[in-house]
């Protein structure tokens, strides 16, 4: 494999994990282990959260079909010229923590951000099967050389933080919690 977005070189020649996940790739997933993510995934924060559950509570369709999907929390800065998206760093993922359950209920497979998640939200992974990644926060500008295609999907009138489909290729996060309920922030604690 080749360099992780073409740098770093401790990123090299990590697992690399194909989006959407197959039911086989998302329970291979151990909490702990770095990956390298390819393929499509969705992204959302607060606003985009807030209307997807406002449409469920009004009976209506979401934009997207979620089930099965990885949602990023991400709000990505205006693309400069002759880039796809701008810096597109993780968000702190306990502000969709009051949201998650609902969405891991109707299928939502996976959620990347930074920061550890509450236990009801632990709780609903464990019981729809589903995972949680962090990736590196600060590294906004390089995390957006992995995003080969950024299209808006729904929300516009929330800027960055509309709900839109990313192509990634190479991007590197680390698995925080997987479907046997492990919780890598909570191992690496009880080590210190």
């Amino acid at each position: 494999m080749s360099l992780l977005c073409s740098e770093p070189a401790f990123l090299a020649n990590l697992p690399e994990v194909r989006l959407p996940f197959t039911s086989e790739a998302l329970a291979s997933l151990k909490a702990g282990e770095l990956v390298s993510l390819s393929g499509t995934l969705y992204t959302g924060r607060d606003q985009t959260h807030r209307r997807l559950c406002a449409l469920l509570d009004e009976g209506k369709e979401l934009p997207v079909d979620i089930a099965g999907q990885f949602l990023y929390y991400v709000g990505p800065s205006p693309a400069r010229p002759g880039r796809v998206i701008g810096a597109a760093g993780p968000t702190t993922s306990y502000r969709m923590d009051t949201y998650t359950p609902r969405l891991l209920a109707l299928g939502l497979a996976a959620t990347m951000g930074k920061g550890p998640r509450s236990a009801e939200v632990r709780q609903a992974m464990l019981a729809h099967g589903a995972v949680y990644l962090a990736t590196i926060g600060g590294a906004g500008a390089f995390l957006s050389k992995c995003i080969k295609k950024s299209e808006l999907v729904a929300f516009a009138d929330a800027g960055p933080e509309a709900l839109f489909r990313f192509e990634v290729e190479n991007f590197p996060a680390v698995v925080i919690n997987d479907l046997a309920g492990h919780d890598y922030y909570a191992l690496v604690a009880q080590l210190t």
